[in-house]
């Protein structure tokens, strides 16, 4: 499955936990109950998981070639799009150079992450992305 509709299917869940609360008001909540329904835990399960299937994972081209790693996935304050930090350059965290790729731009497959149209100069020649202190 790419990229385009996983992140479809976290952007419709994280739509549904906003408008939860105006759909708890409206109907009465089922007693001893929180968290989702078993339909919405279905429609996640098929999703993918930034812990096991991008975060820390390399980054290729569509030449097999490494361009980087994931280091974080950071949500816009409005949660309508995440964007993955990917460092590339360095050694052992010294002169890395992170920058900022928009997950939908990820293509994963086979556990493999790839980012088509790459290279490592493109990557390193991008603005570097700091984190607001």
């Amino acid at each position: 499955m790419s990229v385009a509709p996983k992140i479809l299917i976290v952007a419709m869940a994280l739509s549904l936990s906003l408008i939860a609360g105006a759909a708890l008001a409206q109907t009465p909540p089922v007693v001893g109950t929180i968290g989702i329904t078993s339909e919405e835990s279905k429609l996640l399960a098929k999703g993918w998981s930034i812990k096991k299937d991008i975060l820390g994972k390399d980054v290729y081209n569509d030449a097999n070639a490494k361009v980087g790693v994931v280091e974080d996935i950071v949500v816009t304050p409005d949660k309508a799009m995440s964007y993955a930090i990917v460092s590339t350059g360095g050694f052992l965290g010294m002169a890395k150079h992170d920058v900022v790729i928009p997950v939908n731009q990820f293509k994963i497959k086979d556990a493999r992450v790839s980012l088509p149209g790459a290279t490592k100069e493109s990557v390193k020649a991008m603005p570097e992305f700091k984190y607001a202190d």
